[in-house]
């Protein structure tokens, strides 16, 4: 069968004359960049405490040992759970933070805008909506999985998003609730402490499925991408941000920004656990989801702003769209 290939465009130069491009072979499933990206590096060249050099990563399960079929045909089987406990009690901890702006979720809030910026990009594209309306998202029915405190559910209901905003831990969704409640612009959002499986089980459905920065947390990320196609319609859109596992990323992710910066508690982040743009491709192409476009997000640290990029090395988002077949 012939490849596939993706375009991904740089957001920020949608002319760049050398776009990133993936191509993945469907008899081997076997992928290959056109761009050299970050893959099973080895450990840092430095060890600035021993403790915090990072671990082989785990290996990922193959889709292939599912219960249910991921392909173009997929049928709505089981869907086991993929919370990770030990993730639930960590984020748990924190959760009267998340309006906190100077709080363990910083790096969130000052990303928020870029993150909110790409999505309303590629969803416009998408639905054929102007970016440029006061409500770009108006029609959409938007749930954001693994929401925390609703720092993105509120700025999608405000672009007329009807936004269901869900998280596993009881404690978010109450905050989520009393913060949204607080301005009549985001009362209508609709938060359950429920997750992702659930829903499926529910048999919900939304035009837009959004899991940014949640990936990396959950127990089975093929698992979970199989959620999300469920949970998106035909011809909708899944976006999933999370963290590129190289050396640059437990660098800056991991020994900067939890045992330098402070920025977020140790521990938060485990190097093992990150994906590389490679195996989310891979995963969510078997879940249904086409992967069309791809952007990192590069901090300044001069002026303690987020921008996108084409640079994937750390921080990055990936755009698809569900399978019609």
């Amino acid at each position: 069968m012939a490849s596939k290939s993706w375009k991904l465009r740089r957001l920020v130069n949608p002319n760049r004359a050398n776009p990133l491009k993936f191509s993945i072979s469907r008899p081997s499933q076997a992928l290959q960049t056109k761009r050299s990206f970050a893959a099973s590096p080895q450990s840092p060249p430095t060890d600035p405490s021993r403790v915090l050099q990072p671990p082989p990563p785990q290996p990922l399960s193959h889709p292939s040992q599912e219960a249910a079929s991921s392909g173009p045909g997929v049928t709505r089987g089981r869907i086991s759970s993929s919370l990770n406990e030990s993730e639930l009690r960590k984020f748990s901890a924190i959760a009267e933070t998340w309006w906190d702006s100077e709080g363990p979720y910083k790096p969130l809030h000052s990303m928020n805008p870029t993150r909110v910026a790409f999505i309303r990009s590629t969803l416009c594209r998408h639905f054929g909506k102007d970016p440029h309306s006061a409500r770009p998202l108006e029609g959409l029915k938007i749930v954001d999985v693994g929401c925390g405190g609703g720092i993105l559910s509120e700025p999608l209901t405000r672009m007329g998003a009807t936004v269901t905003g869900v998280d596993a831990i009881d404690k978010n969704i109450n905050i989520a609730r009393l913060h949204a409640e607080s301005d009549p612009a985001t009362s209508s959002i609709e938060y359950c402490c429920t997750t992702a499986e659930k829903l499926v089980e529910e048999q919900r459905t939304f035009d837009v499925v959004i899991a940014l920065e949640i990936i990396e947390h959950v127990a089975d990320p093929a698992e979970f991408c199989k959620s999300l196609a469920f949970l998106t319609n035909a011809n909708g859109a899944t976006l999933i941000s999370t963290i590129n596992r190289s050396m640059r990323s437990y660098a800056t992710a991991i020994v900067a920004a939890e045992y330098i910066l402070n920025w977020l508690p140790k521990g938060t982040h485990e190097w093992s656990r990150f994906l590389t743009p490679e195996e989310l491709v891979l995963i969510l192409n078997r879940a249904s989801i086409s992967v069309e476009e791809m952007a990192g997000f590069v901090y300044n640290p001069l002026t303690g702003r987020w921008t996108l990029s084409d640079d994937l090395s750390v921080n990055f988002i990936a755009f698809g769209t569900k399978n019609s077949g």
